[in-house]
């Protein structure tokens, strides 16, 4: 038996978590993961990437706990082994040893993907604007900084959240911004200097920081998180989609719940493709 091509679009933490996920959980399938930009230029590379549950209203609550609680039992995990300090590119380096192939190419329609693929997942966050017509998701714009202070150990978040200091392995996130409707990748010198004063106000030892760098991320925001599958109709053709996309600020914090999701979306249209009686609607 052949087996089920999968195109996944977009390679931030959902999309490669997604990848990972198909890639365990469904059997028989070669993966492609397809994206213009990979690590570190994604909007992923740029989260703060605090483990902090996120409300989506359009879905249940106890399904939103599961999601976290998912998402928290694997980075638990990667934090307790040996791949800890790694855990930052994770996802890259697991994807590659899993047997998943990694194309860079800008897709400007799902159909260019058929009929080179059988299934595609779509985790293209504000890509999706335009890939699946969608214009309920807009930008959130995010504005960091990420600075050279080792000796801070601890991280510090005012109550808004709109202020916080986070310590990495390697520097420490300051922020940080929440701007609607703005897709304006370029620093602003005055907002950065407006964080590092906000933050500065928190912890005064920041004020000898050094090596300070900008970094912007727009978070892919909509009125509920997508997580559906969607067939495509065109001149005869059929093409399952499962979309997964629109976490806005939340995608660190339930991208694995989520992966998992639609990881089971995936099984079940790879199902229905080989079931002859269903090969004629799909």
């Amino acid at each position: 038996m052949d087996p089920v091509r999968i195109a996944v679009v977009g390679a931030g933490v959902v999309g490669l978590s997604t990848a990972m996920c198909v890639s365990k959980l469904v059997p028989g399938c070669s993966i492609t993961v397809i994206s213009d930009k990979f690590t570190p230029d994604t909007t992923s590379d740029v989260a703060a990437g605090m483990l902090i549950p996120h409300v989506y209203a359009d879905t249940p609550i106890p399904k939103q706990k599961q999601w976290f609680r998912e998402t928290f039992d694997h980075l638990f995990a990667i934090a307790s082994s040996a791949e800890a300090e790694d855990a930052g590119v994770h996802l890259v380096s697991g994807l590659k040893g899993s047997g998943v192939l990694i194309l860079t190419r800008r897709i400007g329609d799902l159909w260019e993907l058929h009929p080179s693929f059988d299934i595609v997942v779509n985790c293209s966050g504000l890509g999706s604007r335009q890939l699946a017509g969608d214009s309920k998701i807009f930008p959130v714009r995010g504005q960091v900084l990420r600075v050279q202070a080792p000796w801070v150990k601890h991280f510090i978040r005012d109550g808004s959240g709109l202020t916080y200091i986070y310590p990495g392995i390697s520097n420490v996130i300051l922020g940080g911004t929440r701007q609607k409707g703005d897709w304006n990748l370029s620093p602003d010198a005055e907002i950065s200097r407006d964080i590092f004063s906000r933050c500065c106000a928190l912890e005064p030892s920041l004020h000898g920081a050094c090596d300070i760098r900008e970094k912007v991320g727009l978070r892919p925001f909509r009125p509920g998180l997508r997580l559906q599958t969607e067939l495509l109709a065109q001149d005869g053709r059929r093409l399952p989609v499962v979309h997964h996309y629109g976490h806005g600020s939340g995608g660190i914090s339930v991208h694995w719940g989520t992966a998992l999701e639609a990881a089971s979306l995936v099984g079940e249209c790879v199902r229905a493709l080989r079931t002859p009686s269903s090969k004629s609607k799909l």
